[in-house]
């Protein structure tokens, strides 16, 4: 078993049910899937930068993206109808855990004048986003072989049903959040 997902079972999940006084085992808030997207806005001039997404996210990730694609056709931006922009990659179980404890203790720390994650991103349901510029923060990209800069999403989608047992879950995972 991964140390993480030891560490939820052993100590979190434990502490977030003494914490809100939830009856029932099924109450206490877990994490249910991390999802990896990254928007490529200017692959409609250049459609290499979709493959180069793709290869980060599967080398960071260790499994296939899945490449996503404009749903409708907007003029301004150049943008035709099923065009592609951008991929995804959704994790659960084992690989979720693995991902999550890779990015808390090696590729976060390794962000310019990192000073923690911010607070900010919950979306009111549970649910936290994080934003992150560059990729070259995670050790399996190759800097050398990097031609542009790519940010993504992390979406860290919980069972809880709000944000303040979400912020308690996420951070007795140890999600390094900023002191405000």
């Amino acid at each position: 078993m991964n140390q993480l997902k030891q560490k939820y079972v052993e100590s979190t999940a434990p502490a977030l049910k003494e914490q809100f006084g939830l009856k029932n085992v099924m109450q206490i808030p877990k994490l249910q899937k991390i999802v990896l997207n990254m928007g490529v806005g200017e692959a409609t001039q250049n459609p290499k930068l979709i493959d180069e997404a793709t290869k980060t996210l599967a080398a960071i990730t260790g499994q296939k993206p899945v490449v996503t694609r404009a749903k409708k056709a907007i003029s301004n931006f150049k943008l035709r109808e099923n065009q592609a922009i951008g991929a995804k990659v959704t994790l659960h179980g084992e690989r979720m855990f693995e991902f999550l404890e890779r990015l808390i203790h090696i590729s976060l720390p390794r962000v310019r004048d990192f000073r923690g994650v911010s607070r900010k991103g919950f979306d009111g349901r549970g649910n936290y986003t994080l934003g992150i510029k560059e990729q070259i923060i995670f050790l399996e990209i190759d800097f050398d072989k990097v031609e542009t800069i790519l940010g993504m999403n992390i979406t860290f989608v919980t069972s809880a049903p709000n944000d303040e047992q979400a912020f308690a879950l996420l951070e007795g995972l140890g999600m390094p959040f900023r002191r405000n």
